[in-house]
């Protein structure tokens, strides 16, 4: 049914719509809305539309729907801007609308929801057409749709009908092979109830054996009973005749003994009384030493540098720790930043202090390790391993410095080994009579095990 104002003609502008817009319809007509909508500033669109600007199409559609059909049918001017943008768009739809002849081939969907915007004369007609041409389209599709699954159910029935005939011609088919397996296990019964009565009558002569076996054996076992006590007691005795004959043993051997340690301890006491009388001295001279020769001189550290060897071979710090009272003192980080600096400093202190420990027991030479403590926020929670001591220098003290207060603590004399490559350390130490190695000389005798 179309409406019209009094007194003015009827155009599209005063026509309006009796019914709810179809679906299908307005599923378009808000496609049509989120399409144009993109081409408009935020000032065009109504108040209620402009948080939807930044939205693409699609989620505009979704999300914002209802409230772009409502503005479209309320706001006039929306309308016509979005009209504006579908004959952009759209043209030919839009002049066909304009001419009162609709394109035959299009959507009727796509006609009405154009029609709904564009507003041209008879878009009513066009509107509810489209609506009832989708409820006819609808009706249609549900009605291929009923045939499609009522034939689909007669094929079912069909099928389930066959099934059954089958299912109950196979249970037939089981139900006489039961009937005759019962029949079987009948028989079966019957005999296995025979067997069970002959098994009866035989338990019972069984049982009757096994009573009288039963009390001869009691009858062994009381004269077997008899007969262990017997020989229990005689056992007893012979026993006591042994423990008798042991101890008479002991007592005529104790008494020898006591005479032999009796006569001993006179020997010692006669002996320490003359060593007092004649108030001798411990012998301090050995009958060797009496005899003229020349004796060889000792080695030290510095007589090792003097034998056929690289000074990088490891074999010249196994000399040195070979020295008798030998002590290895270690420039730890100059060692551990030569052979693996890329490691973190606490997995550089672990390594190499394990392989020192190694070491440590392999030649039995005391070992110390320093580390430079002067950067170290707080002390190193460390539990060294053993045969290494482990020193950090003090606050305001260089590792450098450490090392050669160690040399100097030792006495002339002693040999003293100090591994690290620092020049000025190792003139330093040579000075003070140390036998300065390079670091690389120690990370070659740490990696041969």
């Amino acid at each position: 049914m179309v409406e019209t104002t009094g007194g003015e003609p009827d155009d599209g502008a005063a026509e309006v719509l009796d019914r709810p817009l179809p679906d299908g319809v307005r599923r378009r007509v808000v496609q049509i809305v989120s399409d144009g909508f993109g081409g408009l500033t935020v000032a065009e669109l109504p108040a209620q539309l402009r948080q939807y600007a930044r939205f693409a199409p699609n989620r505009r559609a979704k999300f914002a729907g209802n409230a772009m059909a409502a503005a479209l049918e309320t706001d006039p001017l929306f309308r016509q801007r979005i009209a504006e943008k579908l004959r952009e768009t759209q043209p030919e739809l839009a002049g066909a609308l304009d001419s009162g002849a609709p394109p035959p081939a299009a959507d009727p969907l796509d006609v009405a929801a154009a029609a709904y915007v564009l507003r041209p004369t008879g878009w009513v007609k066009l509107v509810t057409a489209a609506g009832e041409e989708a409820l006819r389209a609808d009706a249609e599709r549900a009605d291929d749709e009923s045939r499609a699954e009522l034939e689909r159910l007669r094929e079912e029935l069909a099928q389930a009908r066959g099934q059954t005939k089958a299912e109950t011609e196979r249970l037939r088919t089981e139900l006489e092979s039961a009937k005759r397996e019962a029949e079987s296990l009948h028989r079966k019964l019957r005999g296995a109830l025979s067997d069970v009565k002959r098994g009866e009558a035989a338990l019972r002569k069984l049982q009757g054996e096994m009573d009288a076996a039963r009390a001869d054996g009691q009858a062994h076992v009381s004269a077997a009973e008899s007969e262990t006590r017997r020989l229990k007691a005689r056992l007893s005795e012979a026993e006591a005749a042994l423990e008798a004959t042991r101890k008479a043993a002991r007592e005529g051997r104790s008494v020898e003994d006591m005479r032999v340690r009796l006569l001993l301890d006179t020997v010692l006491e006669a002996a320490q009384g003359l060593r007092r009388e004649l108030a001798l001295p411990p012998v301090s001279v050995r009958p060797a030493e009496t005899v003229d020769a020349v004796e060889p001189g000792r080695m030290t550290p510095k007589d090792i540098a003097a034998r056929a060897l690289s000074e990088n071979d490891p074999a010249i710090l196994d000399q040195l720790l070979a020295l008798p009272q030998a002590h290895l003192v270690v420039d730890g980080y100059n060692v551990t930043k030569t052979g693996y600096p890329q490691m973190p400093l606490e997995k550089q202190r672990l390594r190499l202090l394990g392989q020192l420990s190694q070491l440590a027991a392999q030649t039995g030479a005391e070992v110390t390790c320093v580390f430079d403590g002067a950067e170290l926020a707080a002390p190193v929670l460390l539990a060294p391993p053993r045969g290494v001591r482990v020193l950090f220098s003090k606050a305001g003290v260089t590792a450098d410095e450490l090392i050669r207060q160690l040399v100097r603590a030792e006495p002339p004399g002693r040999p003293v080994i100090v591994v690290s490559t620092d020049r000025e350390v190792a003139d330093g130490i040579a000075k003070a009579g140390a036998r300065p190695v390079a670091s690389v000389v120690l990370l070659k005798r740490l990696s041969r095990g």
